[in-house]
């Protein structure tokens, strides 16, 4: 089983696709797809259980809006789950109703509104469930460690219902396709922005200015991370631009544009002294020439220059992220949680 879990700003965009077919297909393309993989495309969706909410698309998101005002500091208050069956498995309706009922208990949203949907136009049986994170205590739901408790919730479900052990999204590909590298355009184009923008200017606050003029806004804190136009939030580290690196990059630029600066004012100088020599003949002038071009190229401050160039040329290079893994579910994040959990305990 494979789970995701998202948090939003707009419940009608989240239950809208949830409850209606793809946008971008006709229906004559719906019908087109449902013959030519016997799946259903149109009238997807089937709602398999309401919690504490009731009705169409519309009044569905209005009564999750109501709900949602109660608290005045949540920025995003819709939970968006999916959880995904493995090839070949399939789960009685009942039993995706208390699939959907053990996400919500996970994730703090059992009490709260949420809905539970079928989607039925993909040969992977999957359920969806859009969940207020506002409860009628006005009391907020926890996002934090997503990553690790869904992990956690596919395990324990795979258990309870006998179902094969997913670890990897690389499951559901075809063989073939398994051995291709994972790209995922969004990140790929944003690790390409970085980059840009990194090449262009010297400063946070320049690179801010620019990454936002290309349609980001950026929320900086002991990392940093990126929501574009969509507003699919991309943590820096996840493009391989964490922000101790974009900080690192940054500082060289500036220690290499400072050194630059040094180098013109000492190559100045030395043109400066070479041209007093009026009396000189056009030999002794040659001779001085060939001297002053032997000290600018000897000179300490252009070996730093290649140095800072060279070093900058390597942190600006493309990185492989494809086999990312979140810092949380990594061998050093789970120890370090433990570590943690054991001191609190102490």
């Amino acid at each position: 089983m494979i789970g995701y879990v998202g948090t939003g700003s707009s419940f009608f965009e989240c239950i809208r696709y949830c409850l209606q077919d793809k946008k971008e297909l006709s229906e004559e393309k719906k019908q087109e797809l449902s013959l030519k993989d016997n799946l259903q495309h149109r009238n997807r969706a089937e709602v398999l259980s309401y919690n504490k909410c009731f009705g169409n698309l519309k009044e569905l998101s209005g009564q999750f809006i109501d709900v949602a005002k109660l608290s005045k500091r949540v920025e995003k208050p819709v939970f968006h789950f999916s959880l995904r069956l493995a090839p070949g498995e399939t789960l009685a309706k009942n039993q995706l109703i208390e699939v959907g009922r053990e996400c919500a208990k996970e994730f703090g949203v059992a009490d709260n509104q949420y809905i539970c949907v079928l989607h039925k136009d993909t040969n992977e049986q999957h359920i969806h469930i859009v969940a207020n994170r506002v409860g009628y205590n006005s009391k907020v739901a926890s996002d934090s460690n997503s990553y690790r408790r869904m992990a956690a919730l596919c395990r324990k479900l795979e258990k309870q219902y006998k179902l094969q052990e997913v670890l990897s999204p690389r499951a559901f590909l075809s063989p073939k396709d398994r051995l291709l590298p994972r790209q995922d355009q969004r990140k790929e184009k944003l690790k390409t922005d970085i980059r840009q923008t990194l090449e262009k200017v010297c400063s946070y606050s320049e690179f801010e200015q620019r990454m936002q003029s290309l349609g980001y806004n950026l929320i900086k804190g002991r990392g940093i991370s990126f929501i574009d136009d969509k507003k699919v939030k991309v943590k820096g580290s996840e493009v391989g631009f964490a922000l101790a690196k974009i900080e690192r990059i940054l500082t060289l630029k500036q220690e290499l544009t400072a050194k630059q600066v040094e180098q013109k004012i000492y190559e100045a100088a030395i043109r400066h002294n070479t041209t007093k020599q009026q009396t000189l003949s056009p030999a002794q002038r040659m001779l001085r020439e060939t001297q002053r071009v032997a000290h600018i190229e000897h000179s300490p401050i252009v070996s730093v220059i290649k140095e800072l160039s060279s070093l900058l040329e390597l942190l600006l290079q493309p990185v492989d992220t494809s086999n990312y893994i979140p810092y949380e579910l990594t061998e050093e994040g789970i120890k370090r949680r433990k570590k943690k959990q054991k001191s609190h305990r102490i």
